[in-house]
């Protein structure tokens, strides 16, 4: 038995969930779609060149959040699943998970975007754990801040050992699944670093390691 650990999006998804959160309320209209589909996409190229900062991005995604009922959030939350997450769940995802699952190891989905967005979406694979940013709550709403360290680049690391302190399990003989190189810090961590379909930075840094690399979305719809 070991801890298999994956990263959710474009790893286990065929996309990314957190920014098609941010394009699904602007097609409800919920945000603004010029302001929000503009900034949705700078921090989402932000982050694929490694310069996101998080806080900020944060500050600009949990905002909805807060400024929603709780009802009327997981409402819209269902739809978006149906239509935008759904699709970019591919047999090939499940085979891996179901791979480690035969296994005995401990199954548990480390990311960056947020619980609430991303809980149902482990929910659909089967994964029992669930590692992510937590947005802070106060009397059943959500107000907009983060409770905690972002679950994103060293702070993933952070999370993980937070997770693992008092548990019976360790990073020895661990894997992690992910796409980018944000996660760096993690994939050096582990004893089975394993990109998936890797941006071109992580790719480049994969052959410089001898990393094997796995493909899992060759045939997925486009995000």
């Amino acid at each position: 038995m070991a801890l298999a650990l994956f990263d959710l999006d474009n790893t286990l998804l065929a996309g990314d969930s957190d920014y098609l959160w941010g394009l699904f309320l602007s097609e409800k209209g919920v945000v603004d779609p010029d302001i929000y589909k503009r900034e949705n996409e700078r921090f989402y190229e932000e982050y694929k060149e490694g310069r996101l900062d998080i806080h900020e991005f944060l500050a600009f995604s949990l905002r909805p959040l807060a400024e929603n009922d709780p009802h009327r959030l997981h409402a819209w939350r269902e739809e978006f699943l149906r239509e935008k997450i759904d699709p970019l769940i591919t047999e090939d995802a499940r085979l891996l998970v179901e791979m480690h699952r035969k296994r005995g190891d401990t199954l548990a989905v480390i990311t960056a975007t947020n619980a609430f967005v991303t809980a149902p979406i482990v929910e659909r694979f089967g994964i029992p754990h669930l590692i992510a940013t937590e947005p802070e709550r106060a009397q059943e709403r959500f107000t907009g801040r983060v409770r905690g360290t972002p679950c994103f680049r060293e702070g993933k690391v952070k999370r993980l050992k937070e997770w693992l302190a008092g548990r019976d399990e360790s990073l020895e003989d661990a894997w992690f699944y992910s796409d980018s190189h944000n996660d760096l810090p993690l994939l050096e961590q582990v004893s089975h670093p394993m990109p998936v379909d890797p941006d071109p930075t992580l790719e480049t840094v994969a052959a410089e390691k001898g990393w094997p690399v796995l493909y899992l979305h060759k045939d997925a719809p486009p995000p």
